[in-house]
């Protein structure tokens, strides 16, 4: 592999980035940076209907926080520059010219209406209404191709609106290659002649990327499956221009939990997971969609389950830091068919990675996120996430977890209350609570030294004394050890929590 490789991620500013372009922006970097090469950011906001105002900021932020921010773009190393194709416009007329002057394109000057009113007609003649070799020089249609040079001049001269079309050829075969798919052949008869450049004076997509692509000497396309349907005019695009075309990857869709259909808002809506990278606030209806990190995933564990959206290693190993991810990505080890989408698996690897974590990060994480720890020291918050931290599966997750520690229970599960506080429950506390009370030097082994001889010496079942005492300590049958709770919260408090269930018995 050549040191020159070069990869973009060509986002469209038109919302938030959704996960399936993140899993694209990841196979990018990993790629560029398995083969040494340069991982480009570019914004491809040619469709200024579309544009969102803050999205390709969140683009930008999403990308850092998930750990790969891009080596060249905009603001960064701007060797190509500019990096917006709004800011390049002035760029794409002289390539459709071009094309225009050496017969690979033509002028259009058919009005919406008149291309409905064909595609109704084609409709009720039980066909499909295609611009291409077919009917682009019958006379039905208005374009360069059936009209002079002078009559074409003059609806120029005249203002009308026109676009510029690619005249794709009649009767050949392309044989293309794509590092996933293969070896692909496409009929060209079946292409219809895609429009290059606009009337509003901005070129569409296909024209703009291929310039930029060949202008910023982009080695690699990495893409999603939803254009493989339009590498054949790209292809054509290099070949008309005389250029060397990049390889092209496309990657397979992300789909629904079902497995059925790609992966949307909606499927995050519906099941409560979500599809973004980071929050999103909608900047007309004000409409908050949810993120990966508010949601209280870590950047390495959405990083870890992307890279399994349609790649494999080829090992049982399935814990990647980005590090180990770009030793072992292979674009040859992605694979074809739809990757399915799994929630509980990204709570999996969510899970993994809070074990990861050092207590002491996690007692500032959980501090910032419940207002009744504001006074709670954070030594004492990170001894309380060591006993739960396995239980875990986000930072949300340890307050009802936790909460004993820091606040008295002020009731009693109902359930855990009629199987714990039978007769003789009450006198076994009021015998528990002087143990505790008598114990000058308190540790989780003297109390539980104390209190378990005590119960063995006396043959009385562990359940009759363990789970009230727990109840009392917890207000549910849930927790850690019981001597570590009782630890934690010190003698006194101890003894005032068995107090106050002694009192509802």
């Amino acid at each position: 592999m050549s040191n020159n490789v070069r990869v973009r991620f060509a986002p469209s500013p038109t919302g938030p980035l959704h996960i399936g372009g993140v899993r694209t922006a990841l196979f990018n970097y990993l790629f560029a940076k398995k083969h040494n090469g340069t991982f480009v950011l570019r914004i491809e906001d040619t469709d200024q209907n579309r544009y969102v105002e803050g999205a390709e900021d969140y683009i930008v932020k999403s990308l850092e926080w998930c750990g790969f921010p891009f080596d060249e773009g905009p603001g960064l190393n701007e060797k190509f520059g500019p990096y917006r194709q709004s800011e390049r416009k002035h760029l794409y007329k002289q390539y459709a010219d071009q094309l225009i002057a050496e017969g690979k394109a033509y002028y259009a000057f058919d009005t919406a209406e008149q291309l409905d009113a064909h595609r109704k007609q084609h409709e009720a003649e039980g066909k499909t209404f295609i611009y291409n070799w077919h009917n682009r020089e019958k006379g039905r249609l208005v374009n360069s191709l059936v009209l002079t040079p002078e009559e074409t001049q003059a609806k120029i001269d005249a203002g009308e609106d026109y676009v510029i079309r690619f005249l794709s050829p009649q009767d050949e075969t392309l044989h293309l290659k794509d590092i996933i798919r293969g070896d692909i052949k496409i009929d060209t008869n079946t292409l219809d002649d895609k429009v290059l450049f606009k009337a509003d004076g901005m070129p569409t997509y296909h024209l703009a990327n291929i310039v930029d692509d060949h202008l910023m000497e982009i080695s690699h396309v990495i893409r999603g499956e939803e254009w493989l349907p339009s590498l054949a005019l790209h292809f054509q695009l290099y070949d008309a221009f005389g250029w060397e075309a990049p390889e092209f990857a496309h990657l397979p869709l992300i789909l629904k939990p079902t497995g059925k259909g790609k992966l949307s808002k909606r499927d995050g809506d519906k099941l409560g997971f979500p599809v973004f990278p980071l929050e999103w606030t909608d900047p007309k209806t004000n409409a908050i969609a949810r993120g990966y990190k508010e949601d209280g995933y870590f950047p390495e564990a959405v990083v870890n389950f992307l890279a399994f959206l349609g790649w494999n290693p080829g090992t049982e190993q399935e814990i990647f830091d980005l590090e180990s991810l770009v030793n072992a990505f292979d674009l040859n080890k992605v694979n074809k068919s739809g990757a399915r989408f799994d929630p509980d698996k990204t709570k999996w690897f969510n899970h993994h990675y809070m074990q990861e974590q050092s207590n002491a990060e996690l007692a500032v994480a959980f501090k910032n996120i419940q207002p009744e720890l504001a006074n709670i020291d954070e030594d004492y918050i990170e001894m309380v996430i060591a006993l739960v931290k396995e239980r875990a599966t986000f930072v949300s997750d340890f307050w009802n977890l936790t909460s004993y520690f820091f606040v008295a229970p002020t009731n009693y599960d109902e359930k855990a209350s009629k199987k714990a506080f039978k007769e003789g429950t009450k006198e076994i506390l009021e015998t528990v609570k002087g143990l505790v009370d008598g114990i000058e030097d308190v540790t989780a082994e003297n109390l539980q030294n104390t209190i378990k001889g005590w119960i063995t010496s006396n043959e009385i079942g562990f359940g009759k004394v363990m789970m009230p005492l727990r109840l009392a300590l917890v207000g549910a049958l849930q927790g850690p050890d019981v001597f570590d709770i009782m630890f934690m919260i010190g003698k006194n408090e101890s003894i005032k929590r068995i107090d106050n269930a002694i009192s509802v018995l």
